[in-house]
């Protein structure tokens, strides 16, 4: 028995099977999600009917790669970072997507012309552009407040414990602009024996001090309790902390790590014609403008930049707070899904030797 949907002009004359009338889309928790619930779910859920399921996850690719694994795909839609969209694309666990498909600009652009340089890979579609950040207690640093990449390193003129991610990828590059490294040389410095060692042992002057965190709520709370003084964290998880719960806390965009997150489909994925669905109203014009006003990740269409106003406290403007403002890209090192796919395996086994030394 089929069921047809009354939908928007967007969505009209698509119908779905009555075993498909609800996605499940799996994401990162916390602010962001929350953000994905008011931007994409909600009103997808009301001009579709489409129930939207949210799974939270501390990494998305996760459980993608373990439910394709063991030939039980349970979720439809996964947010996940660009270096595993390819990965995962390459073995053949992702539907590809033709940028064709997609919902053009409110001005006619075509989809492939209005998303940002690589936005739109064969199986992944972006949405946000989002930005991993030096943040600190403002209560901690009254009269001299930190201001750089270096001065996160200092912990003489600036002490207490560093918060840092578990991970080589968002760490080895600040150790390396901390030491000189200018942001577009970074990859360049990662890719030899030299600039690998120089990285560690600039890593090695804070090792002590450093508490080390996994899931992108952990760096907040750490701030939040003391625990740190100063910590590396997802840009939108401190927004959501600074202007939506009025913690003392402060961004220093000098030295951030950009990313892209894509929406990416199982090959296997239970509900293929409701995921498709979500995928392009999420991703239109929008939707990524209207996730905006939840959070500071920049949208990943050029459309909806002019679109982006103001905060949800009605008081806020967005744009300064956004990874993608001009004044903060100043030292951004955008991440390079190519040199991960060629060098993550033995980059981590070498951070992960490290961790357990002495």
């Amino acid at each position: 028995m089929k069921t047809t949907l009354i939908m928007s002009t967007a969505l009209a004359g698509i119908a779905f099977g009555a075993t498909a009338q609800e996605v499940n889309v799996v994401s990162w928790g916390g602010a962001y999600e929350a953000s994905q619930v008011e931007a994409y779910n909600k009103p997808f859920a009301e001009e579709t009917g489409i129930k939207v399921n949210m799974i939270a996850a501390d990494n998305p690719a996760t459980p993608l790669r373990a439910q394709v694994e063991a030939n039980n795909v349970t979720g439809d839609v996964f947010d996940v970072e660009v270096s595993d969209a390819i990965r995962l694309c390459d073995e053949g666990a992702l539907i590809e997507i033709d940028p064709a498909m997609l919902p053009a600009a409110p001005d006619g652009t075509a989809a492939a012309d209005d998303f940002v340089d690589g936005a739109l890979l064969d199986c992944a579609v972006a949405n946000i552009v989002w930005g991993t950040v030096i943040s600190y207690n403002t209560t901690k640093f009254t009269d001299n407040p930190p201001t750089s990449a270096v001065d996160f390193f200092d912990t003489e003129t600036f002490p207490g414990k560093r918060g840092l991610p578990k991970n080589p990828k968002r760490t080895l590059y600040l150790a390396l602009i901390a030491d000189g490294v200018a942001a577009a040389d970074v990859y360049d410095e990662l890719g030899t024996d030299e600039g690998v060692q120089r990285a560690f042992d600039k890593l090695d002057t804070i090792k002590d001090e450093v508490v080390w965190w996994e899931a992108g709520a952990q760096p907040v709370q750490l701030l939040a309790d003391g625990e740190v003084s100063m910590t590396t964290a997802y840009n939108g998880r401190i927004f959501d902390a600074m202007v939506g719960e009025n913690q003392p806390f402060e961004v220093i965009w000098d030295g951030q790590y950009m990313d892209l997150d894509m929406f990416v489909i199982p090959v296997d994925a239970p509900n293929p014609e409701a995921a498709m669905e979500y995928l392009k109203f999420a991703t239109d014009t929008q939707r990524l403008a209207d996730q905006a006003q939840y959070i500071s990740y920049g949208p990943a269409r050029k459309s909806s930049a002019e679109l982006v106003g103001m905060y949800k406290d009605g008081k806020t403007e967005m744009a300064p707070h956004m990874p993608t403002s001009p004044e903060n890209l100043e030292n951004a090192v955008l991440d390079d899904p190519e040199f991960w796919a060629d060098h993550s395996a033995e980059l981590s086994e070498r951070f992960n030797s490290w961790l357990a030394s002495s």
